[in-house]
């Protein structure tokens, strides 16, 4: 017998690309995918551990494009629930800039733990907060991944465009570009892996045109591309967006955006909302990235994302669940559903189908994040799977396991599998004791808010 094979047995449905048959299951040996079987076929050598998912539908896992962890602790408060981007942001920043890394870290848990319960299996985050004590952030961060079994793309975001030089942040959450500059290169040197497989990975992540000096863009733009990593940064989200950059830039976002190095296929882009017809054909020419943020957009009254034309221009589009204070969620299921139903609003039924939203949430999403080892089940790739059961009253009268998910609601993976590990079994994340999490966690949250 082959040690550490795993057949993951006749599922009740599986998402493959198309033309595949794998009604028999997967065989997962060591951290990859081996085989995909037919249905009848048995795998070709003896395995050591049978999965029965008789009542399971498989899914590559998913991978979230975009979050900002630290905003679980100001879900649902008060005095932004009513408000638009901008006034959104200047009645947030001075909370946020209460951060502590203890705060950080529970917050982290928490978003990421939401994130693994709904089938996520990687996840981005952008970090642009780094207020005095908050100058390890990133570290913080990538323990609680570490902790999780995740894999991440963490992004140093950055600021050093305040309110005295005409950007938006208050001057306090601010930093100068030398700062940023070699943190950066700290954070690349010894966390950003390489390799198939990689947990960890570092990019680099101006927050917006509206905090970040044209300079530092540059100079960010010339570091990613010296030392091999990814670019990220908010882009088209909303006409105050728009305005800003014809203000203060002289030029439209997408001429911004090739102004200071960034329109190539290194760098992707959260939002993407209000691009015109010629922007869209540039974007999509340079294979530039687009995450999709429905939800976050709807809350925020943003716009809708022009996801079709941009990907007929040949622009990657994936899905993000954005942070959790104009979402006020990370899961990515949910996410992918509310996907499906406001994109329909802007193209029809037949054009967006649970295939093609599924596919932002897995394959389109590793394009954004450069990953080429993980969001789709085929062999070879990274064993990252996320197995969901139609078992509850919401399911019941379904026909069409994979159109079930999407269009009933599902929100919670049964059993997640990152690298050929295990993560969550019946629902729950191993080793982690939610209740626990959950009571700290919203102190840390009043906390914050108190200005403790």
């Amino acid at each position: 017998m082959c040690a550490a094979r795993i057949w993951i047995k006749n599922p009740l449905a599986v998402f493959l690309p198309e033309q595949l048959d794998g009604r028999g299951g997967l065989v997962i040996e060591d951290s990859r995918i081996s085989e995909i079987l037919p249905l009848g076929a048995s795998p070709s050598q003896p395995c050591d551990n049978v999965v029965d998912a008789r009542d399971h539908v498989v899914l590559p896992g998913l991978i979230n494009a975009h979050h900002h962890f630290y905003q679980t602790l100001t879900r649902a408060w008060l005095p932004v629930v009513n408000q638009p981007l901008f006034p959104w942001l200047k009645t947030l920043y001075p909370v946020w800039a209460r951060l502590t890394p203890e705060a950080l870290h529970l917050a982290s848990q928490v978003a990421m733990a939401e994130l693994l319960q709904s089938g996520c299996t990687t996840v981005s985050d952008h970090h642009y907060l780094f207020p005095q004590g908050m100058e390890q952030s990133l570290d913080v961060q990538v323990e609680v991944v570490q902790q999780l079994g995740m894999r991440a793309l963490l992004t140093r975001g950055s600021m050093n465009l305040g309110e005295e030089q005409g950007g938006l942040p208050p001057q306090h959450t601010i930093q100068d570009a030398d700062t940023i500059l070699q943190d950066s290169l700290r954070l690349i040197q010894r966390y950003h892996q390489r390799h198939d497989g990689a947990q960890i990975q570092i990019g680099l992540a101006p927050c917006s045109p509206f905090s970040v000096t044209t300079d530092l863009m540059r100079e960010i733009a010339r570091q990613a591309q010296q030392h091999d990593v990814r670019l990220h940064t908010h882009l088209g989200e909303t006409l105050d967006e728009e305005a800003f950059c014809q203000q203060t830039f002289g030029m439209r976002t997408v001429d911004y955006l090739e102004h200071v190095g960034w329109l190539s296929d290194r760098t992707w882009l959260a939002h993407g909302i209000h691009f015109n017809d010629d922007e869209i054909k540039r974007l999509g020419a340079a294979g530039t990235g687009i995450c999709h943020c429905p939800v976050s957009n709807m809350r925020l009254a943003s716009g809708i994302c022009p996801t079709v034309e941009l990907e007929a221009a040949g622009a990657p589009v994936g899905l993000g669940v954005d942070g959790s204070a104009s979402n006020d969620a990370s899961n990515l299921m949910y996410e992918a559903r509310q996907a499906l139903y406001l994109q329909r609003l802007r193209y029809g039924a037949q054009q967006i189908t649970p295939q093609r939203v599924l596919r932002w949430a897995t394959a389109g999403s590793a394009r954004l994040l450069g990953r080429r080892d993980i969001g789709e089940l085929a062999v070879g790739k990274q064993a990252d799977l996320a197995l969901f059961k139609l078992d509850e009253l919401r399911f019941s009268g379904s026909h069409d396991p994979l159109s079930a998910l999407i269009l009933c609601g599902a929100e919670r993976a049964d059993k997640v599998m990152v690298g050929g590990e295990w993560r969550v079994s019946d629902g729950e994340i191993i080793g982690l004791d939610s209740e626990t999490l959950m009571v700290k966690h919203r102190a840390a949250a009043r906390a914050l808010i108190a200005g403790m």
